[in-house]
């Protein structure tokens, strides 16, 4: 029942006050609103409830069923040898234990080479993978790019997307051979296919409005991009930058294990040699560089806001 119909009805059910008792003449209506108030509140939703993705009970209690029993199988299937892991414990422990104390003196010039290169590596191809990606990225954008653009574009993210960085390198080392030239390669085709999706997503995603009321004034394709989506999409497009920047830089000693130049020849080179208190070094380094990159991401973010 509408509120106002509650007033009326509580109206109509209080007596009239007379002058000789004393009474007001406002507290009948007062006390009956705030009554009515109060059984309209209480007859209304106390809470909402998000609906459920599936409606059907059973066919969610069903999915649930058929994914728990896949779950159990599958790792019935898992052969784990509980003795051997067991018995390698100790094996283990020793493992961690001659990482400590980290020696960065016996491996030290060696160590400052393989990092200058590695960061040579990932500036350099975050650098020119993000210069071409953009364009890219822009005409993978649906909303921005005509049809033949958009699926030959989303055709190159899906080539770059579909190679992980060690299969890269080693098909860039059979062509150009060891050295950070292959790793460098495989780096920035490798920032085409994660920026450039990134990006046309992003432009997906953005308001349109402002868009349209650049379009509006008359501005030229290249004004439209840069004053009409560009402001949309810099903030998120400067954190993932610096993002693929680190994610470079860490791939930088992957991609040096097959002898594609960077830190990751003489860490593979530490380990064959057990010297496992070198390869603590250089690993303490790489945390300590991803870390600045981290604090560099979050204060350029907040400026660019």
């Amino acid at each position: 029942m509408p509120l106002t119909q509650w007033y009326r009805v509580e109206l109509s059910e209080q007596p009239s006050p007379t002058r000789g008792e004393g009474a007001s003449t406002t507290t009948a209506p007062a006390f009956a609103l705030g009554r009515a108030m109060t059984l309209a509140v209480a007859a209304a939703p106390r809470r909402w409830k998000k609906p459920p993705l599936i409606k059907s009970a059973r066919l969610r209690w069903g999915l649930g069923l058929g994914v728990a029993v896949y779950l159990a199988l599958a790792l019935g299937t898992t052969e784990v040898n509980w003795n051997r892991v067991w018995e390698g414990l100790p094996r283990g422990a020793q493992f961690i234990t001659a990482f400590f104390p980290p020696d960065f003196t016996s491996r030290w010039g060696e160590i400052v080479d393989g990092i200058l290169e590695s960061i040579w590596m990932a500036v350099v191809s975050t650098v020119v993978g993000i210069a071409l990606s953009i364009p890219v990225g822009i005409g993978a954008a649906r909303n921005i790019a005509p049809a033949p653009v958009y699926y030959f574009c989303r055709g190159i993210l899906a080539v770059s997307r579909s190679f992980q960085e060690v299969i890269l390198a080693i098909f860039f080392v059979k062509l150009f051979g060891f050295g950070p030239l292959a790793g460098f390669l495989t780096l920035s085709f490798a920032t085409i296919g994660f920026y450039g999706k990134l990006l046309a997503e992003d432009i997906e995603d953005m308001d349109p409005v402002q868009a349209e009321a650049v379009r509006a004034t008359g501005a030229s394709w290249l004004q439209w991009i840069n004053f009409g989506v560009q402001p949309q999409v810099m903030p998120r497009m400067i954190g993932l930058g610096l993002y693929r920047l680190d994610i470079n830089f860490r791939e930088s000693a992957v991609v040096g294990i097959v002898g594609a130049g960077g830190i990751g020849a003489t860490l593979n080179t530490a380990f064959d040699r057990y010297e496992f208190d070198s390869a603590a070094a250089i690993l303490l380094i790489m945390i300590g560089i991803v870390m600045a990159l981290e604090y560099l991401s979050g204060y350029l973010r907040r400026w660019v806001q």
